[in-house]
């Protein structure tokens, strides 16, 4: 299986450190699609865009987005990131995301998950308690709208019945789905389960401690008699570049903890960051990928290893920087980091068929 890598993208309007203020939101999401061109250009293989609906992400429709990129773009993968399918339609979904692979056939996918962020659930009126079973359940219904042009759902709780309908347009070949997890072991062993491939978000601690997580989503799969080699293992981390190193680690700090110190006062198991906190975050062991593309790459290429990684997406950035820097970032990771890591993986896969083809 080939090594990935990516970006993701929440389209973030916090305040920038230079003025004070946010970033609108209609401007934010224009400097987004200039910075999916570029990732275009750069050859870098995926582009994923979070879904919210809040003030402080100017993304709350990524289909939309994902459209405008579809046709602007030429080899560029485009994904959700993530698609919260607790509080939207199924059918919708696949009807939007079939919509975009018209304007990009091959190159759209969807990453479900439940949300990190609750407020969609009083805003489309969804009770929270249902958080983990409405999702289970559109999930398996996207699943079956994704195989069969004509739909026959027995319904459920939470989703309709649907007595032998097509569900139009369809796509040349199913839509790839992924399953979006911050680590919780019953969301690895259920895609694990379904044969789906995993993604998982990697933004405190040490990534290494994932391994467990990710050594029991095989064995299940396999056990489940899953192809793992259709399975591949993401994982997306916070992170920011630029060609010095200590300046990079510098700036990114005041967004970091603007957004850190944020999710804090919503959430009472978060606290808010302190740069000790955050040095040791960017650190050798951390999960914050942040430095010069040397760093960056050899960080990368660690935890991909470590791990058994297939994919990777750098979330460039996580708070507002300037759209002037996130380009630079982009540039440098396009040109520098992602040519290295490949060529890395390339060289290793090299060695390997060598030593194969020496024993036989």
């Amino acid at each position: 299986m080939s090594i990935e890598l990516g970006i993701s993208s929440f389209g973030e309007t916090t305040p920038l450190k230079t003025t004070g203020k946010a970033i609108s939101h209609d401007e934010r999401i224009r400097d987004l699609l200039d910075e999916i061109i570029l990732a275009d250009e750069l050859k870098i293989d995926a582009f994923a865009i979070g879904e919210h609906h809040r003030k402080d992400f100017a993304v709350s429709a990524p289909e939309i987005v994902l459209t405008a990129a579809a046709a602007k773009t030429k080899h560029i993968h485009l994904s959700s990131a993530t698609t919260n399918l607790p509080t939207i339609d199924p059918i919708r979904v696949y009807e939007q995301y079939a919509t975009i692979d018209a304007f990009a056939p091959g190159r759209v996918e969807i990453m479900a998950g439940r949300g990190s962020f609750t407020e969609a659930f009083d805003l489309f009126g969804y009770n929270i308690e249902n958080y983990d079973d409405l999702f289970i359940e559109k999930l398996l219904m996207l699943l079956e709208i994704d195989k069969h042009e004509i739909l026959d759902w027995k319904g459920g709780k939470f989703t309709p019945k649907v007595d032998h309908k097509g569900i139009y347009p369809r796509t040349q070949k199913p839509i790839p789905i992924s399953v979006a997890s911050g680590g919780s072991i019953n969301s690895t062993i259920r895609t694990a389960e379904l044969g789906l491939p995993i993604v998982y978000a990697i933004i405190g601690g040490n990534p290494l401690d994932f391994k467990p997580m990710i050594t029991l989503y095989r064995e299940v799969a396999k056990k489940a008699g899953h192809d793992l080699s259709k399975m591949p293992v993401s994982a997306h981390s916070w992170g920011w570049l630029n060609q010095d190193k200590d300046r990079a680690i510098k700036e990114y700090f005041y967004p970091t903890k603007l957004l850190v110190d944020q999710i804090s006062k919503e959430r009472p198991h978060w606290t808010g960051m302190t740069y000790d906190q955050y040095l040791e975050s960017v650190g050798e062991n951390g999960a914050i990928f942040v430095g010069d593309s040397k760093t960056v790459a050899n960080k990368i290429i660690k935890v991909m290893e470590e791990l058994g990684l297939n994919r990777f997406y750098l979330h460039l950035p996580i708070a507002s920087m300037p759209h002037e820097e996130v380009m630079n970032a982009i540039k440098i990771y396009g040109e520098e980091v992602v040519p290295k890591v490949k060529e890395h993986f390339k060289k290793k896969e090299d060695k390997k068929r060598l030593n194969v083809k020496w024993k036989d």
